[in-house]
């Protein structure tokens, strides 16, 4: 079943593109036509490449892994901001510090020097600095939070990266390319799709075409991250109580055929006027022939 419909798409003007003279020849494929100089998305393309995206991104959630959001444009930061807090997956919001996936260590030294700014700010160690040492220290730490503080959780490189606007942020899908790692994004008509591994051809000025597509991916890794918790569930159970799980799931199914069968069976006995090939058998009448 489709997580989103054609007409949600539509409404939320996702089908429009930039000008026609700005267009990347690329992109052509999932082009529909064009309007009054503005190139005009196929949304049933659009609406394909999301479900493979979102079934993509629920199998790495399932195994585990994390996602990483990137969105530094403004009609989009709050949007990730407010979504990624029910997954808990790491985002970036702000300026994209150069490195932050092929340097991945140093940005994490850089973290841990964060955390252990806040350390000394929680257990007092901070009040018994001087003056100017207090103040050096709060406005680093200021700018570590501004710019690391939303991937402080992020141990190790993320399974996939999730861009809105590629051409914005070129660097972050240049370094995830050269380290392999997936690549999803929303591509307008003004992008290259070739660059990314999943491209969902949209609008991505629009805040309510960015708030759908994200929302559609963030409940189908809801949707992975439930059944990982469920697996996880089920290999703590003892042998005999994942036997008993099996068996009731079991009669379920055998109880929901039954059920199935009978209301065959009743519909069959409603229609009992039938002939011996299915079709209805009507009582002979006798023929009139009609005389001048």
């Amino acid at each position: 079943m489709p997580r989103t419909s054609f007409e949600a798409l539509l409404e939320a003007g996702a089908h429009f593109g930039h000008l026609k003279r700005k267009w990347n020849p690329n992109i052509a494929p999932y082009v529909f036509g064009e309007k009054n100089g503005i190139h005009i998305i196929d949304l049933n393309k659009t609406l394909a490449q999301l479900e493979d995206a979102a079934s993509a991104l629920k199998q790495i959630a399932k195994s585990g892994r994390t996602v990483l959001f990137v969105a530094t444009k403004k009609q989009a930061k709050h949007i990730i901001h407010e979504k990624i807090k029910e997954i808990n997956m790491p985002c970036v919001t702000e300026r994209w510090t150069g490195g932050m996936l092929t340097n991945f260590a140093t940005i994490r030294r850089s973290v841990r020097k964060m955390s252990d700014m806040n350390k000394m700010v929680t257990d007092g160690t901070l009040d018994t600095l001087s003056k100017k040492e207090k103040l050096q220290l709060s406005r680093q730490r200021d700018k570590l939070e501004h710019q690391l503080g939303t991937i402080a959780n992020m141990t190790r490189l993320p399974a996939a990266v999730f861009v809105v606007d590629i051409s914005k942020e070129h660097i972050a899908i240049s370094e995830a390319r050269k380290l392999n790692i997936p690549t999803f994004a929303i591509v307008d008509t003004n992008s290259d799709p070739n660059q990314v591994d999943f491209a969902i051809p949209a609008n991505d000025d629009s805040s309510t075409s960015i708030r759908i597509i994200v929302d559609t991916l963030v409940q189908a890794i809801k949707e992975g991250l439930e059944e990982r918790k469920e697996a996880q569930v089920m290999n703590k159970l003892p042998e005999d109580k994942k036997e008993e799980i099996v068996e009731e799931t079991e009669e379920e199914g055998v109880e929901a055929s039954a059920d199935e069968d009978s209301s065959a069976d009743a519909t069959a006995d409603v229609d009992t006027d039938k002939g011996p090939k299915g079709k209805k058998h009507f009582p002979k009448k006798p023929f009139n022939k009609v005389t001048k």
